[in-house]
């Protein structure tokens, strides 16, 4: 019952980049999608040494073309694809927006915060954190 819990306020927080109507059009779907899309991302990043691999690129790709998926995780899959030792200007500027979006979600703005900040790898802290956000 409580990962079931977590789950929705995970969609419903993730959700809030979109309008609720484009949500309830989506259905199950869409919030599977933008659930597997934060964890995707929230795991490569983990896992980033200097730049995300070819299968990374490929999956963050993926994310950025699914209709379902919610546009500020679009942008993570982005900025994170780009990523070369660090953020590009560009990543760093987009996960800005998210960071200043009054309606984000704390999780969403964390994990913002963690791809543009990214130096080479994730240092010990944001892998402990990505992990507490998306187990």
């Amino acid at each position: 019952m409580r990962k079931l819990l977590v789950k929705s306020l995970l969609i419903l927080v993730l959700g809030g980049f979109i309008s609720t109507a484009a949500i309830a059009q989506r259905g199950p779907q869409g919030n599977s999608a933008n659930l597997e899309a934060a964890k995707t991302i929230a795991d490569i990043v983990a896992s980033l040494n200097h730049f995300p691999s070819d299968a990374d690129k490929a999956a963050l790709s993926e994310i950025s073309g699914n209709a379902a998926v919610a546009d500020a995780l679009k942008a993570m899959a982005s900025a994170v694809s780009n990523i070369s030792h660090g953020a590009t200007d560009e990543g760093k500027a987009a996960m800005a927006r998210i960071q200043a979006n009054e309606q984000a979600p704390d999780r969403a703005k964390q994990l913002a915060g963690i791809i543009a900040n990214l130096n080479h790898t994730a240092g010990e802290e944001a892998k402990a954190t990505l992990a507490n956000l998306f187990p």
